[in-house]
C-alpha cells in the first residue's frame, strides 16, 4: 500500500486493550507504514511530567483547575481518575487533528480506564471505530507483563486485574467493531491495517 494514503474511512479509531498487550508496536508499525496519515491523540493529564516527557508530545500537563473547567465545558470525550491523577482525551485535540487531515488514533490505556473511556467515547457523541487486542492467553499477558521488569509486583497484580475487567467487557457483544488477538505481531498488524483500510461500502 502507498505511503499517505488515507483511508476511505477517516473516523477516529480507538484503539483498547490490557496493559503489555503490545498495542504500542502495531500503532508504531502503522504510523510508520503510513507516514503522515494518523495522528496519535495526545491526552491531557494533571500528573507531573517524567524524566524524559515533554509537554504535548507524551501528555498536555495541565492544573487539576483547568481539567476541571475542560470537563464543565464538556471538553473532554473520556476522561477519568488513577490514583491521585486524572487522565483525559479532548474534543479540541481530535478536530485540531482531523482538520490536518489526519484520521486520529486514541489509546485508551488502563491509566484512564478503558471500560470508562470507551462507554464515554460512545456516549460522547463522536463517531469512532472500535478495536481491542487481546493477548493469546492471561497467562501470556502476565508473562510480558512481567518480562518488563519496569513494574512492581503491586502493579503487576494491579494491571492484571484490570486485565481480567477489561478482557471481560471485550466479550460484551457489540462494544467493538473488531477484536484483534495479537499472537503474532505480524498476523495482529495486517488484521488491525485491513480493518483501517476496509472501504466504505
Amino acid at each position: 500500500m502507498p505511503h499517505a494514503t488515507l483511508p476511505q474511512d477517516r473516523r477516529p479509531v480507538v484503539i483498547s486493550g490490557p496493559s503489555g498487550v503490545g498495542k504500542g508496536t502495531l500503532f508504531k508499525k502503522l504510523f510508520d507504514a503510513h507516514k503522515d496519515c494518523f495522528a496519535l491523540s495526545v491526552s491531557h493529564t494533571t500528573r507531573q511530567p517524567r524524566a524524559g516527557e515533554a509537554h504535548g508530545v507524551d501528555y498536555y500537563y495541565v492544573t487539576p483547575e483547568a481539567f476541571e473547567s475542560l470537563i464543565a465545558a464538556d471538553g473532554f470525550v473520556e476522561h477519568a481518575k488513577f490514583g491521585s491523577n486524572r487522565y483525559g482525551t479532548s474534543k479540541q485535540t481530535i478536530a485540531d487533528q482531523t482538520a490536518k487531515g489526519r484520521v486520529v488514533v486514541l489509546d485508551i490505556e488502563m491509566e484512564s480506564g478503558i471500560v470508562q473511556g470507551v462507554k464515554q467515547i460512545k456516549n460522547s457523541g463522536i463517531e469512532a471505530r472500535y478495536v481491542f487486542v487481546k493477548p493469546p492467553s492471561f497467562e501470556e499477558l502476565e508473562k510480558r507483563l512481567r518480562g518488563r521488569g519496569t513494574e512492581t509486583e503491586e502493579s503487576v497484580v494491579k494491571r492484571l486485574e484490570q486485565a481480567k475487567v477489561e478482557l471481560k467487557f471485550a466479550d460484551t457483544p457489540g462494544v467493538h467493531d473488531i477484536i484483534i488477538v495479537n499472537d503474532d505481531v505480524e498476523k495482529a498488524y495486517k488484521e488491525l491495517e485491513d480493518f483501517i483500510y476496509k472501504p466504505v461500502a
